[in-house]
């Protein structure tokens, strides 16, 4: 434990030094506007694949509608700013609770259900937000809501996601964290073992939908507008894509996931009929080759500590 925290420290520290490099950087113009747009895409990219993975591969549940919680922060946290005017700030605390609440509600009687069907469940769900979307007219219905301010920034964005990794991460090591494992390895065992699944799946569902919240809200105040179309089952599968690729349980591989096909999707900006062919057979080679992803659910942290020799 000692070990894991001094690692945990080591990595705070470079994470401070990477990001005192990339704004420095950004200042100096040398990362011009393309290239920041991707990076604060990646760091977007990364909350939502983490959160995923903690419905999907710490708890083992398979859900493929997070794109809607993303969808009701971003609408959520652009109705706070550009309708009442009130800070960026509250709307990211409100974005993120209202999608957590969502979640909530959604996990009680969803999570019920196992394999294909909560997939399926979780699906629809996804579509059925975005269509009440569509249909609401003080959102701007089927045009989006516009004009909402770049509030969002690298410091925003990078230190939110910084947050967001180490609750991730302390969550999983604390007691609600274990029991979702334990669900994920054997949830009838871990039921005659007297773990209320039901109430540890909900609770790791609506801690990934609220951060799902967070990353719409950050999304929608850094491209000045919240639309319909940016929020469909294409981009569930995008984040599910990042976490299975990376490895499903691992907080490593998500975050190499999500890094790995953000480049992808920006080199092929200029070609995007390429874009999802190369998705498709990128998931094909990785699962003849290696099923379990990049990483499958080591951590880089466990590596490190043993080449350093520590158990």
């Amino acid at each position: 434990m000692n070990s894991l925290r001094k690692f945990d420290f080591a990595a705070l520290g470079a994470c401070v030094l990477f990001f005192a490099v990339v704004q420095g950087l950004i200042f100096a113009e040398i990362i011009g506007p393309f290239w920041e747009l991707n990076i604060i895409l990646i760091c977007i990219n990364i909350i939502l694949a983490v959160s995923l993975n903690l419905i999907n591969g710490y708890t083992g549940q398979f859900s493929i509608g997070h794109a809607g919680f993303m969808a009701v922060g971003a609408y959520t946290g652009a109705v706070i700013t550009v309708k009442l005017g009130l800070p960026f700030e509250l709307a990211l605390v409100v974005a993120t609770i209202c999608a957590g609440i969502l979640g909530f509600l959604i996990g009680l009687p969803t999570l019920r259900l196992d394999g294909d069907y909560l997939a399926i469940a979780t699906l629809g769900l996804g579509e059925i937000i975005r269509i009440c979307i569509l249909n609401i007219d003080y959102v701007g219905g089927a045009s989006g809501l516009m004009g909402i301010p770049r509030f969002t920034n690298f410091a925003y964005v990078f230190w939110i996601m910084i947050f967001v990794i180490f609750f991730i991460k302390n969550f999983k090591n604390s007691a609600p964290g274990r029991c979702c494992l334990a669900i994920r390895e054997n949830e009838i065992a871990a039921d005659t073992m007297g773990i209320n699944t039901t109430k540890y799946k909900v609770m790791a569902f609506a801690l990934g939908a609220s951060f799902a919240g967070t990353a719409g809200c950050l999304f929608s105040h850094y491209f000045f507008l919240a639309h319909p179309a940016s929020f469909t089952f294409m981009r569930s599968f995008d984040i599910l894509t990042m976490v299975v690729l990376g490895g499903l349980g691992s907080m490593t591989g998500s975050i190499t996931g999500a890094i790995l096909l953000t480049f992808i999707s920006a080199y092929l900006s200029d070609f995007p009929e390429w874009r999802m062919i190369i998705y498709s057979i990128t998931m094909i080679v990785l699962m003849l080759r290696r099923p379990q992803g990049l990483f499958g659910n080591k951590e880089l942290a466990n590596f490190m500590l043993k080449l350093g020799g520590k158990k």
